[in-house]
């Protein structure tokens, strides 16, 4: 492998900003120093003015293979998230068929094996009578386990009180769980058919999936896992009202229950279905202002631990059918970094905590392997960003195999110019490198 010294780089890690040279050696971070010297060989790369992240590792993603590549591919999404410094996904397994085997499991790690330019996991998923397979699952070189307790893009509900109790308590790993109320969102969805047949403004959407929805069923997770002491972590968390469900002034590694919010959930609001209608269509909803804010608050407060994507990619002619018809789920992977820096300037986030929640808070999580931080000794996952470049997202720019995002004529403030996976330069200025491809995470468990 190529090694690497990086000169003048202002490094984002561990809570502060400092200036300092970094080596990479056989891909791996090998001096972290005021002044290094390169060696023979070495690319020297000049950082002056730029900042270092810790890789964006992003636990929640739908890259759509197998079954769904009219939509995506684990490699065409992967290009997409090393472009915007996510180094590391793990992706859910509503996939088709399901992930619901270890056979079926093992098919999608051979797939991103041959063609992932980014480092990755898949979670295995739970179903109402799978539980058997679940238990098979190696926690070695697995993320987590996957239940949706509410229905989804794909037919993956568990709704088995039964069920849901002996995953509770039979299964040692972390679970992860998307968590809306079924019987509440059905009972709204007919109520709003009723007044809208045909087809219904998007607007609607956080009416159906409210509120109600989302706090029942998180609220009967966090319940599961403190009567069976379950290591659970509850995805894109969209209300004000869940966030009393967690626990503040711990660190992640210490807590049983950990939350993770979603970029969009930070970013749009239920104003803007006037103008973006089902781009924005998602689950959980995007809901109201108040939400928006309190989810801010809560980075900065504890109550939220990670930031992820829920990247979702469907094609513009799926997404362009009528409400009742078009799927949820919206493109989001390319863009997470720019978006939080942009929230950072407007105060509503530190660039330290950014590294936390996208990072560190994520390996401490999930327990990853020499990954989450920039240490000597440590995976070289870098994500490497001019502040002061703005980037206009448009259709020439967009690498989702898609084609489109919500954020579509927005200028964001700063810009991702290099990207190291595994010590590897695999995007730098506009250009990949796809002559090596990521690596599988491992766990410490």
């Amino acid at each position: 492998m190529t090694n690497y010294v990086l000169k003048n780089a202002q490094i984002v890690n561990e809570g502060q900003i400092i200036a300092s040279d970094l080596r990479i050696e056989n891909g791996r971070i090998a001096k972290i120093a005021a002044d290094i010297n390169p060696a023979p060989g070495d690319v020297v790369v000049d950082l002056s003015g730029k900042h270092v992240f810790p890789g964006m590792i992003d636990d929640q993603v739908h890259f759509r293979e197998p079954g769904l590549t009219h939509k995506a591919t684990i490699a065409s999404e992967a290009r997409a998230a090393v472009a915007g410094g996510v180094t590391s996904f793990m992706e859910m397994p509503n996939t088709v068929p399901n992930a619901l085997t270890q056979e079926l499991l093992a098919d999608k790690y051979a797939i991103a094996a041959a063609g992932s330019l980014a480092n990755y996991s898949f979670f295995m998923g739970a179903g109402n009578d799978n539980l058997e397979e679940v238990l098979k699952t190696n926690p070695r070189d697995v993320c987590g386990i996957k239940i949706f307790m509410g229905s989804s893009t794909g037919n993956m509900l568990v709704d088995n009180t039964q069920t849901l109790e002996k995953l509770f308590s039979s299964c040692e790993m972390l679970i992860a769980t998307h968590c809306e109320d079924e019987p509440t969102v059905r009972a709204r969805t007919e109520l709003f058919k009723e007044k809208y047949p045909e087809d219904a403004p998007a607007y609607i959407h956080p009416l159906v999936r409210n509120e109600e929805a989302c706090y029942l069923s998180s609220s009967m997770a966090v319940d599961l896992a403190k009567k069976n002491n379950t290591r659970l972590h509850i995805l894109h968390i969209s209300t004000e009202e869940e966030l009393a469900l967690f626990e503040t002034g711990k660190a992640v590694k210490d807590k049983k229950i950990t939350a993770e919010v979603c970029v969009h959930h930070l970013w749009f609001d239920a104003a803007q279905y006037d103008t973006l209608g089902n781009q924005i269509k998602c689950n959980p909803a995007i809901k109201d202002a108040r939400h928006k804010t309190a989810l801010r608050k809560a980075l900065v407060t504890g109550e939220l631990d990670i930031i992820a994507t829920d990247h979702a990619p469907h094609t513009w002619e799926e997404k362009s059918q009528g409400f009742w018809k078009a799927p949820s789920g919206l493109p989001l992977v390319q863009h997470p970094l720019l978006l939080m820096i942009d929230l950072a300037k407007e105060g509503h986030i530190s660039l330290e905590l950014i590294a936390e929640k996208t990072a560190h808070a994520v390996a401490d999580c999930f327990q990853i392997e020499e990954r989450g931080y920039i240490r000597e000794g440590y995976w070289a996952d870098l994500a490497i960003v001019d502040l002061h470049k703005p980037y206009t997202v448009s259709k020439e720019n967009i690498l989702y195999q898609c084609g489109w995002s919500p954020l579509e004529g927005h200028t964001l403030s700063a810009s991702v110019e290099h990207t190291f996976v595994s010590g590897h330069l695999a995007y730098s200025q506009g250009s990949f490198d796809e002559s090596r491809t990521g690596k599988r995470l491992l766990f410490n468990r």
